[in-house]
């Protein structure tokens, strides 16, 4: 294996400087440097390496390689940088840290995180005078769901005086809804009979109560409070309403969208929501059959306790619930892939192998 070179001291030759803040990405060694950079892609149109480390296969054409022992440059936007991969000592991030990244963007905090809110990932913990917002707000999302996808950690705000440079180790298994993209569309009934195959308390969440007419006596009723209209002029308007709302429920319409609900019991649920959608992950939308849009399958656990679902430590019966969902909502994108093909992402909108799940 290549020797890395040492991560720089905060206050040595290219550090952060006062408007700028600097966090550490750190990842275990079976994760390869060219991973990082399709995760950039997969949030930031713009990453690209502008040194690639040795030994890298860059997806786009870097504007040169490093040499031996020198560390990369991937840039995802004008004013951030990844450097590296560095040797872990030093950088205060748990054991199993293997390779590290130096994080440099713009610093740009706002409000102090608000007392009692779910934070799944600590981020009011690691900033607690004021959470990041606009830039350094999606490179910090992007660090922390890039960590929990490698299982790495992040250490926020290195080198800064006020900072204690907390470290944050996102749970892989928060991360359970998924989304399926394809182009073809099934029906209702279909979608229902391959899901209800494996998974019986299955039901379609399109049902919806039959129109009885307007109530008794709503024709005399005035229009809003104080309304002094002549009584048959008020039953001419009336009239002209209740034909409006028959002639919308009596006209074919079609249909765009749909549900279908697992009743998980205990557990909660898992919905699968199915739809049109125009806004894909970066690179769904460069693929040929995606160019006008596709048909989105979204996949999500609806736990019991939503509260709980948002802490950074929830309780060991949630995480056990959360575990067995978890295999439900896979194993439902699994089946729906295998009977309409796509591409598959997690909710941090990075692409999942089908024989990943």
């Amino acid at each position: 294996m290549t020797t890395l070179p040492p991560l720089p001291h905060p206050d040595g030759p290219g550090a952060a400087q006062a408007h700028q803040a600097r966090h550490l990405l750190g990842v275990p060694d079976d994760v390869l440097v060219d991973e990082l950079e399709t995760l950039a892609l997969s949030r930031f149109a713009g990453a690209r390496w502008d040194v690639a480390p040795a030994g890298a296969e860059p997806l786009v054409p870097p504007a040169r390689t490093a040499g031996a022992g020198q560390p990369g440059v991937l840039r995802t936007s004008r004013h951030t940088t990844l450097t590296g991969p560095y040797a872990p000592g030093g950088a205060g991030l748990p054991p199993g840290t293997a390779l590290v990244l130096d994080v440099v963007c713009p610093r740009e905090r706002g409000d102090a995180p608000y007392p009692g809110g779910g934070d799944r990932d600590g981020v009011g913990r690691a900033f607690p005078a004021g959470v990041p917002v606009r830039e350094e707000e999606r490179v910090v999302a992007w660090l922390l769901a890039t960590a929990r996808r490698l299982g790495g950690s992040v250490r926020a705000d290195v080198g800064h005086p006020a900072s204690a440079g907390v470290v944050l180790t996102p749970d892989p298994g928060a991360a359970v809804d998924m989304c399926l993209y394809s182009d073809v569309w099934l029906e209702p009934n279909a979608a229902l009979t391959l899901v209800a195959r494996q998974h019986p308390r299955t039901t379609l969440a399109t049902e919806g109560a039959s129109y009885g007419g307007p109530p008794q006596g709503i024709a005399e009723l005035p229009l809003y409070p104080g309304e002094k209209m002549d009584p048959e002029l008020r039953r001419a308007v009336h009239a002209a309403a209740d034909d409006v709302d028959i002639k919308a429920l009596t006209t074919g319409s079609v249909l765009d969208g749909y549900g279908l609900l697992v009743d998980l019991g205990l557990d909660g649920l898992v919905a699968v929501e199915v739809g049109g959608e125009d806004q894909l992950p970066l690179l769904v939308r460069g693929l040929p059959w995606a160019s006008g849009g596709a048909v989105s399958y979204r996949v999500r656990w609806e736990p019991r306790d939503l509260l709980e679902s948002q802490q950074e430590v929830p309780s060991m019966e949630h995480r056990v619930a959360r575990r067995r969902a978890a295999e439900v909502v896979a194993h439902v994108v699994g089946t729906l892939h295998d009977a309409v093909g796509g591409e598959i992402a997690d909710e941090s909108e990075f692409l999942v192998d089908r024989d990943d799940l």
